[in-house]
């Protein structure tokens, strides 16, 4: 017969990163945030959709509700416009009227939309715990060490930094401060091509993959022309050799959803339902993007559905809550996620009706919630980067 042992004391404390995960703590320089500070309706009340429609029309036109196409239809329902990040962002800028910006996204995009409207605007996010994976990928220090490592190989003063819009306002500050622009996904060649002609190199934040498959697609580069910084290992995992030969410097990041897309999806979709056509996001895998027929932005998806005939079939790689609302926009059209798996973005997930309803019940009742607010001296330079962006060609 054994004797039971007594637990034995590991003294093992949570990290940092794991609070975050849970809600239990804040970073303000982070992409994550923490649970709202307040009671949120139960997602069974029957009345939510009656509460919100009451609560934006107390407000007026002090309120304007942005809703990025990834969102839920619960949500999408009452966003005064929808669209892409930068899209929704300048779409905030051009309603100074409105005190309120509610903006039915992420922690980096709410950034944008602050950074680019006036100081008499405030912008709320409806769930500080809505962030962006990708975004997260790319810390302030860890990119100020990567241009260490650059400096450091002799190389800095040959590169030009471009960062995806989907990037917090930290690292499009770094953008700014050192001479560099924003990109979407939808005009990322321009991005690259202004960037080329003011220096020898880029340095691509934070989506390794809109970063290849433009340099590679769109702009004739090779493979070999590219090389990933992984900020997670000593000078990035990079010799000095590889960086002086590297036109490309692409950040280790992608994004959660559509890096899930395989070529075998591709495969797969085109036995299973055949003359369909392969319409995916340019943050996919290079090898996905190779195979597909068509590769765009949110936007060029949403068109080319659009103007597509009637009978055609698509199978779609982009987040799934978009594939099913065009689905059901398009009933004549056969339109099918690329992968059998379901996934949606989870952290895009995260604003939902009971959100949404507290946000505008308490703006209602003059209280300010979730603000998202950047501070000036990043704001100057992240503006300065998107600025750049707007004056491409």
């Amino acid at each position: 017969m054994t004797t039971a042992q007594p637990p034995v004391d590991l003294d093992v404390q949570p990290t940092p990163l794991a609070l975050l995960l849970l809600g239990r703590e804040a970073d303000p320089r982070s992409e994550r945030g923490v649970e709202c500070p307040g009671d949120l309706p139960e997602p069974s009340d029957p009345d939510l959709v009656a509460r919100a429609r009451a609560a934006k029309e107390k407000l007026g036109e002090k309120v304007f509700v942005l809703g990025h196409h990834y969102q839920r239809d619960e949500v999408i329902q009452f966003a005064d416009v929808t669209g892409d990040s930068f899209k929704l962002a300048r779409d905030a800028a051009a309603r100074p009227e409105a005190e309120y910006i509610v903006f039915c996204g992420v922690h980096f995009m709410a950034e944008s939309a602050d950074i680019l409207t006036s100081a008499r605007q405030r912008v709320i996010l409806p769930d500080l715990a809505a962030g962006c994976s990708m975004a997260d990928m790319a810390s302030a220090e860890q990119v100020a060490e990567c241009w260490d490592v650059l400096t450091e190989a002799g190389v800095a003063d040959q590169v030009v930094p471009v960062s995806y819009m989907n990037s917090s306002a930290d690292i499009k500050a770094f953008t700014g401060r050192h001479g560099g622009t924003i990109c979407t996904s939808s005009n990322a060649k321009r991005a690259l091509e202004w960037a080329f002609a003011q220096g020898e190199k880029v340095l691509f934040l934070p989506d390794q993959h809109l970063g290849r498959n433009t340099a590679v697609r769109d702009m004739g580069m090779s493979l070999d022309d590219c090389v990933v910084y992984n900020p997670h290992k000593p000078n990035g995992g990079l010799t000095t050799e590889e960086l002086r030969a590297a036109r490309m410097i692409l950040w280790r990041g992608h994004c959660s959803v559509h890096g899930r897309f395989s070529l075998d999806s591709v495969h797969e979709v085109r036995e299973r339902i055949p003359g369909v056509r392969v319409l995916v996001h340019p943050e996919c895998r290079h090898e996905v993007v190779t195979a597909a027929d068509e590769v765009g932005s949110t936007e060029y998806i949403i068109k080319a559905l659009d103007a597509a005939p009637a009978g055609s079939k698509w199978a779609i790689g982009t987040e799934l809550n978009l594939v099913r609302r065009l689905a059901k926009a398009h009933p004549d059209k056969e339109i099918v996620f690329l992968d059998r798996t379901v996934c949606f973005c989870s952290t895009m997930n995260r604003i939902d009706l009971p959100h949404l309803v507290w946000t505008l019940e308490s703006l209602a009742e003059g209280k300010v919630v979730n603000r998202i607010a950047v501070d000036a001296e990043t704001e100057k330079y992240a503006k300065e980067a998107l600025e750049r962006m707007l004056a491409l060609p």
